[in-house]
């Protein structure tokens, strides 16, 4: 057993409480007490510990674009154009070494939890690895030695495009049918099962990569493995287009009517949505992933998160492309960005934001029992500074308040994930998480 004294705790309900002793027995939170002393042989953590953050949606390989991307102005379409260059050049060993790094960055950030929308399953040409996940566990051992739980969202991408097959890098992308695709993710689950700290679930790429009559393949398998599935759903107003061109419904009512919508999916980005697709999400329970970061950077606008929190979708957050690693960032840009479209403040509060980047992300990704200091609880611990530059001056009263809408994830001086500490004073016990990705990108990027 191991018992931390936490200066600063957010305890349930939303409670900031201070003098809190964690114990922590394996993966597991034994016992939590209040205003407690700090005990002999206790790790103190000064701050305010909050639960692991949980980044529900990324693809780390994205990671190698940062910054790259920037030099002319283009769209989403000629953004992705640079993306599938990046993804081209991946093997089993360059994407292991790359993930390993990116997923580093993110617990230097505070995240315990990813989940990993992976589709990068073949060779260059299309050819299986020997092992046809193998890029699938490089991806699982990458996440595991930097600290992560992960949910592998193992993607079904099987067209370039309503009606179109695939081409060029998309080629390593597909399975050839759903049947085929469940088969390879069939031995992936079964490699895994019963592990703590990996889930396996599944991922309808969008609507223009999985044609309908093919979805429900992926829908029984992710039932079947009673974990979650997620689908890229109306991030640009040219996909809903040629949707309704297609199927004459929109990509939420094609989800729908395939099965694909549910407490255990999560709509990722649902950017562009007619009312009709609020009902359908809220109706069903959907989850929705915002990732704000991603969606200003490649000028995707902003989604409805407050019509759909308050229609009854709970609202996650993710990273995705990576253009920053930082859920503080993401969750207060939610409220932000609400701001900017209606001219009026305070649509979210610090709490609820909170409670996107930890328990609603956390059970989104099949992991119910994280993003809460309760006993019984995954041992996830973060601990925030409170005397940087953007935190200095916070207060018992206004931490939550603080953290969401100043602080950044450089502010993260302590991260336990699963009962491991993982960052002390800032480093990650990997060493120089800087180092990795230079070296990590440069491999891939050549």
């Amino acid at each position: 057993m191991t018992r931390y004294w936490c200066e600063l705790a957010w305890l349930p309900p939303g409670e900031v409480i201070s003098g809190v002793l964690i114990t922590i027995e394996g993966r597991w939170i034994l016992d939590v007490t209040r205003h407690a002393d700090p005990p002999p042989g206790a790790v103190r953590l000064p701050g305010f510990t909050i639960p692991g953050l949980a980044n529900a949606h990324s693809h780390a390989f994205h990671r190698a674009l940062r910054g790259h991307t920037q030099t002319e102005r283009g769209s989403f379409w000629t953004w992705r154009e640079q993306m599938y260059a990046v993804a081209a050049r991946l093997d089993p060993d360059n994407y292991y070494a790359l993930a390993k790094a990116v997923y580093a960055e993110m617990a230097l950030a505070g995240i315990t939890s990813v989940g990993e929308f992976h589709y990068v399953h073949h060779g260059p040409d299309g050819t299986p690895y020997k092992d046809g996940n193998e890029m699938g566990h490089a991806l699982i051992q990458a996440a595991r030695e930097a600290g992560l739980r992960v949910a592998m969202l193992d993607t079904c991408y099987l067209t370039g495009g309503f009606g179109a097959a695939l081409q060029g890098p998309q080629v390593r992308f597909g399975d050839g049918n759903a049947h085929r695709w469940a088969e390879r993710a069939e031995e992936l689950a079964a490699a895994y099962h019963g592990e703590e700290d990996v889930e396996i679930g599944a991922a309808i790429h969008s609507v223009r990569a999985v044609p309908p009559e093919q979805m429900p393949t992926v829908v029984e398998f992710a039932h079947r493995q009673a974990g979650p599935l997620h689908a890229h759903v109306s991030e640009q107003r040219a996909e809903n287009d040629a949707c309704v061109a297609a199927y004459a419904a929109s990509p939420v009512r094609v989800l729908h009517e395939h099965g694909a919508l549910g407490p255990r999916s999560t709509a990722v980005h649902a950017t562009h949505l007619s009312e009709e697709d609020i009902a359908l999400l809220s109706g069903s329970g959907t989850h929705v992933c915002m990732c704000p970061t991603t969606e200003r950077d490649l000028a995707d606008g902003i989604g409805p998160a407050r019509h759909l929190r308050e229609s009854g979708c709970p609202i996650t957050l993710g990273s995705d492309s990576h253009a920053i690693v930082d859920l503080f960032e993401e969750a207060r840009a939610v409220e932000l960005n609400e701001r900017l479209a209606t001219q009026e403040r305070g649509h979210w509060q610090a709490a609820e934001l909170l409670n996107a980047a930890t328990a609603a992300g956390h059970a989104s990704l099949g992991f119910p029992d994280a993003g809460f200091l309760l006993p019984g609880a995954h041992a996830d611990l973060v601990t925030v500074r409170l005397d940087s530059v953007r935190t200095a001056g916070t207060t018992a009263g206004s931490a939550v308040e603080s953290v969401m809408f100043a602080a950044i994830g450089a502010d993260v001086s302590s991260v336990v994930s699963g009962g491991r500490r993982i960052v002390e004073d800032g480093r990650h016990t990997l060493g120089e998480v800087g180092a990795l990705l230079r070296t990590a990108i440069d491999a891939v990027r050549g």
